[in-house]
């Protein structure tokens, strides 16, 4: 994993502005869906956000989703549409209807596809996708077999039978998988999105910031997730290109290749070195060698890190604390009143923590695996109140 000195410069990307709203008069936040279509419709309506029709009818409310509404339930498709359905709704009527990414929009972008079920993949299916499915297998078998010629030890990536592999890859995985990529329906919205916003002194993500290692600007946690995205994006194209990955590869598929492209590099470089020459730089792609190390790094990312800002889960674990504890200041530092998060499911409820300076609504929407029910929190002024199906609580 070391055998280079220096790490190749990347240019500098333009991070955009920071997504900080001004007054709003009515806030409505709604935390993890996990595909629940039903509940996320049924608690929109609740709220006076949408009609029978999932019209926009909020007005000049903004409506803030924290994140995690792929994954798990058979409804992400319908929720994605409606989402992006909402946004020029919203501001037709001079409101706002945004979405956070969570850990699992992330993970779907850089190709960790583990809660995507066999339902989901299935809504992406049509009439065409038994034979995109079969032209895909195909395309990976051509690929794997070049690998296998060239007499080196592979990875188990490309020994894949086409059995093993048509049970892996379901109808709707090869159409999913496009929608998520960086020019497909969803995977351009979803890398458009930011993972925090700051509106009127509010902080809403989808998990939190640990007061350790915090960064100095809320911002900075934007750029460094986009940069995660774009440079597994710009990784896997290069593989695609060099023919050692297929459009249907996923995170584990990728890491894999980097692994067995960084162990064959060394093997060229020891055997070189076994016979006191300098190793043949024609057979080493330096460029993708730098990336791939790079990759392999992945697990210490925003975006998969369990202590960073898409995984923390701090703020429903830690002792609870009316006087802030470690939020406090934290909360100081931003200039801030409070946090708005999910992730973390409170089946009993909306729950105020920290002396009102923390505000969990992951509420367990998804009711077939979390058992809980929709929610959503309405903010105005100082005023906050827990919306349900049946009815309002004022928190404190």
């Amino acid at each position: 994993m070391r055998l280079f000195a220096s790490v190749l410069a990347l240019f500098a990307l333009l991070a955009p502005a920071p997504w900080v709203t001004g007054h709003s008069h009515r806030i409505v936040a709604i935390g993890d869906i996990h595909g629940s279509f039903d509940g996320f419709t049924s608690i929109l309506r609740a709220a006076g956000l949408t009609d029978q029709s999932n019209t926009w009818i909020g007005g000049p409310a903004q409506l803030i989703q924290t994140g995690d509404y792929t994954d798990r339930g058979e409804g992400t498709k319908a929720v994605l549409d409606l989402l992006m359905a909402l946004e020029p709704q919203a501001k037709s009527a001079g409101g706002r209807a945004f979405a956070l990414l969570g850990n699992h929009e992330v993970m779907n972008l850089i190709g960790e596809t583990r809660d995507v079920t066999r339902e989901i993949f299935a809504t992406f299916a049509d009439a065409n996708s038994e034979t995109r499915r079969l032209a895909a297998w195909e395309d990976y078998a051509r690929l794997a077999a070049a690998k296998r010629d060239k007499g080196e030890t592979v990875p188990a990536v490309y020994a894949q039978t086409r059995e093993a592999w048509l049970t892996t890859h379901p109808p709707g995985l090869v159409e999913y998988m496009q929608a998520f990529s960086p020019r497909g329906k969803y995977g351009a919205w979803l890398r458009s999105k930011p993972i925090v916003t700051d509106v009127d002194g509010t902080i809403f993500m989808h998990a939190g910031i640990s007061p350790t290692g915090a960064p100095e600007r809320l911002d900075d946690l934007n750029t460094q997730v986009r940069d995660e995205v774009r440079r597994m994006d710009r990784f896997v194209q290069q593989l695609v290109s060099l023919k050692l990955a297929t459009a249907t590869f996923t995170l584990n598929d990728i890491l894999q290749v980097a692994s067995n492209e960084i162990g064959q590099a060394n093997l060229i470089i020891s055997a070189a070195k076994a016979e006191g020459k300098e190793p043949d730089r024609g057979k080493l792609n330096v460029p993708l060698l730098t990336e791939a190390q790079e990759i392999l790094k992945v697990d210490t990312w925003v975006s998969i890190h369990p202590e960073k800002a898409l995984w923390y889960r701090g703020l429903a674990t830690l002792p609870d604390d009316p006087n802030g504890g470690p939020f406090a200041p934290l909360l100081q530092k931003y200039k801030a009143k409070r946090f708005v998060t999910g992730h973390t499911p409170q089946l009993k409820g909306i729950v105020s923590r920290f002396g009102g300076r923390a505000v969990l609504i992951d509420t367990g929407m998804l009711a077939s695996v979390y058992k809980g029910r929709p929610a959503a929190l309405e903010i105005v002024g100082d005023t906050l109140t827990a919306i349900y199906t049946d009815g309002r609580t004022p928190l404190p």
